[in-house]
């Protein structure tokens, strides 16, 4: 490893320090003091990354080279032929990273995957079973295997473009290179081998996945932004006697007295008695989420207060709170702990932390904290995500919310991502690509041309981790296309009936670092170098060959053993490619395939969706809510295939963070062959002490 500081060139071996299991630390220069694991403010789970175990460091470390010259940090990995590269944020439009060049800056959609995007994680994993995390709150320029270096180890050939019809502009790359426009920085290299174990640690590392409340994982309705609440309480009546589930409604700005900037204030016209409404919404098992922006009004009570600890310029005319301070944080926190927290609003959607530059602080902007405005907006997503859940956790309840920005850090933060892009299909690949950036994405409904595409879109949202229309442009309704009414009330009612598995997903997800909903490039044995492929007939045919050529960007797993393909407006069939070992129908329990490429026409009336051989999906009474803490639920237990499985099932009270204090339980499920063939199943009975929802228990086994 080679490092050069105002050029001059030092020689180290032995500074790599594994500051966990599988986690290796290398400080380069001067790395900054605030940072993107700073500012989230959150403490590895050293417990279960103990679990995962020992690996030894997964690159030859003479092969990176880190150098400070003029201010800046750079830095190169080693690629090899046949590697592909995921992650470098939250993309939304290419799997595959590998000969991308990216600038890692915090803004909203783009129509390009050029690194300006929601979560520009600087953490990318590789097919080989490794990931390398940069720890710094500035903008990270990334060529990813695009350059080559004259003393390249692996140089490609000069090739002369008037006679070589294989001539490529794009020569292959042996390293993966970035700069920092710091002078120091922290690396981390995570170890596998396998890439979901590197996901696994990443996220352990960052505090663990969240664990929401079970009603936030329910169907939430966000009505229109000037509903009053009258409105709202006749909206949430109309979902009781229509009978589609519903848990809570999310306020838009209009809640708030002023916004754009914001007061933060209950608008008293709309709002008469906002501690009574929340208070009635509660008696019917609906909560409420609210809604806003960080910039403060000048007509806010609090600005006064908070002016001295803002930024220098404004946004919307609002001030920019430095919520790096304590003293901002109090003053700001404080209101909302008040007037929402206080009363009994459930959480937040956090608008407007993310982009563009024409409405955000300009890089020029400066701080109180000393904060450069370039760090600020790298992290001001976390910094909201973390403070307004402390709100929470000080109050012994969870919360679940919706935000506009996250980083390295926030995986822990019980927040979704969303933004204003409306693509279906990209909708999927940022779903795909949320499990390499350590956050999770929501491919809402908003407006639909036709009735298809309304039933196609919520389709996708039940099964993600955040089941939600956004009605706050126009108050459509999940009824609001007659035609497909039933089949949407159906698919709603089946997010409500898989409750138990989502809950359990999401817990292994805190637990473990399991991302809920991931690429299949995560299944174990799916990723596979070219070079290694058996020889086929039909290249088309062999998922393995596929997944070495072709992003797959229209399919994902949905926990550990769906397999999810969405079908978009216009289509009447697709291609679905399944991973090694048989996999079945979820609808039906028959055989799909092994290892294959299908072709599927599942109707307009569901997602196909499909279930690994021996795979164990928990499932309730559909619900209009999500059980209160306590609630015994009967349960319907399915077993899909041939094969004798186990299924660890996650309890709590489902709301509080007791959970923390060892008050939760895992149950066993497992199914095993008798001696005539047929499958019997069992599960263990509830420790004593710990929490115990599970009411009657029904087997279902889902053979052909």
């Amino acid at each position: 490893m080679v490092f050069l500081a105002t050029g001059v060139a030092l020689r180290a071996q032995a500074i790599w320090t594994e500051t966990a299991p599988g986690v290796w630390k290398l400080p380069v220069g001067k790395p900054e003091a605030y940072n993107l694991l700073t500012a989230a403010g959150v403490q590895p789970n050293r417990a279960a990354l103990e679990k995962l175990g020992k690996t030894a460091f997964p690159l030859p470390k003479d092969d990176i080279s880190v150098r400070v010259v003029d201010g800046k940090t750079y830095l190169r990995f080693p690629l090899e032929r046949g590697e592909q590269l995921y992650g470098f944020g939250l993309n939304f439009q290419t799997v595959h990273q590998r000969g991308k060049i990216l600038t890692l800056h915090m803004d909203h959609y783009g129509n390009r995957d050029n690194g300006r995007t929601h979560s520009p994680t600087p953490f990318y994993v590789s097919s080989n079973g490794y990931g390398v995390f940069i720890n710094s709150a500035r903008y990270i320029t990334v060529y990813a295997g695009s350059g080559v270096r004259q003393d390249s180890k692996n140089p490609p050939q000069a090739q002369d473009r008037n006679t070589d019809k294989d001539w490529s502009a794009h020569p292959y790359s042996d390293a993966v290179e970035l700069l920092v426009p710091a002078e120091g920085v922290e690396v981390y290299v995570f170890g596998g081998p396998k890439p979901m174990e590197v996901v696994q640690r990443f996220n352990l590392f960052n505090g663990g996945g969240c664990l929401p409340p079970r009603w936030g994982l329910g169907f939430t309705q966000r009505v229109h932004r000037l509903y009053t609440a009258d409105s709202v309480r006749k909206e949430a009546a109309e979902f009781e006697a229509r009978q589609y589930p519903l848990d809570f409604i999310g306020l838009e700005p209009g809640w708030q007295s002023k916004s754009y900037p914001c007061t933060f204030e209950w608008d008293k016209t709309r709002f008469p008695d906002p501690a009574g409404f929340v208070k009635d919404m509660l008696t019917k098992n609906v909560r409420i989420n609210l809604w806003t922006n960080p910039y403060v009004s000048p007509d806010a009570s609090i600005y006064a207060q908070i002016k001295p600890f803002t930024g220098s310029h404004t946004v919307w005319v609002g001030a920019v709170p430095d919520l790096t301070i304590p003293q901002a944080r109090a003053i700001y926190w404080r209101q909302f702990d008040k007037d929402h927290v206080g009363i009994g609003v459930s959480g937040y959607k956090i608008d407007e932390v993310d982009g563009n530059d024409s409405w955000l602080w300009p890089d020029v902007a400066t701080f109180p904290s000393g904060i450069s405005a370039e760090q600020m907006r790298q992290t001001y997503g976390l910094l909201v995500q973390k403070q307004s859940t402390d709100l929470y956790h000080a109050r012994n309840t969870r919360t679940y919310g919706l935000v506009r920005a996250s980083n390295a850090g926030g995986s822990s933060f019980p927040y979704v991502i969303y933004n204003d892009n409306y693509s279906h299909q990209d909708f999927i690949t940022g779903l795909i690509n949320s499990g390499f950036a350590g956050v999770l994405w929501t491919p809402e409904v908003r407006a639909s041309k036709t009735s298809e595409e309304w039933l196609r879109r919520f389709q996708s949202v039940c099964f993600s981790p955040m089941a939600m229309i956004n009605a706050w442009a126009d108050g459509t309704k999940p009824w609001s296309f007659p035609d497909v009414a039933e089949q949407v009330k159906t698919v709603a009612q089946l997010r409500m009936q898989m409750m138990p598995y989502w809950y359990t997903e999401f817990a292994k997800y805190h637990f473990e670092g399991t991302p809920p909903f991931r690429a299949l490039n995560l299944e174990d044995g799916f990723i596979e170098k070219v070079e290694k492929q058996t020889a086929v007939t039909n290249l088309g045919e062999n998922p393995y060959q596929e997944a070495s050529t072709k992003e797959i960007k229209d399919q994902y797993m949905a926990g550990d053993q769906l397999l999810v393909a969405p079908m978009f407006t216009g289509q009447t069939s697709r291609k679905v490619i399944l991973p090694k070992g048989n996999w079945y129908d979820f609808y039906t329990g028959r055989f799909a395939g092994a290892g294959e490429v299908i072709t599927v026409t599942p109707g307009l009336d569901k997602i196909p969706v499909f279930v690994k051989d021996g795979g164990i999906i928990p499932m309730m009474p559909s619900l209009l809510h999500a059980p209160k803490p306590g609630q015994k639920v009967d349960l319907e237990i399915r077993h899909y295939g041939e094969k004798p499985a186990q299924y660890r099932l996650y309890d709590d009270d489902g709301e509080t963070f007791d959970y923390e204090k060892g008050q939760f339980s895992w149950r066993l499920i497992e199914v095993e062959k008798q001696k005539n063939g047929t499958l019997k199943g069992r599960m263990s009975a509830a420790e004593k002490g710990k929490p115990d929802t599970v009411g009657k228990v029904t087997w279902r086994f889902m053979t052909n």
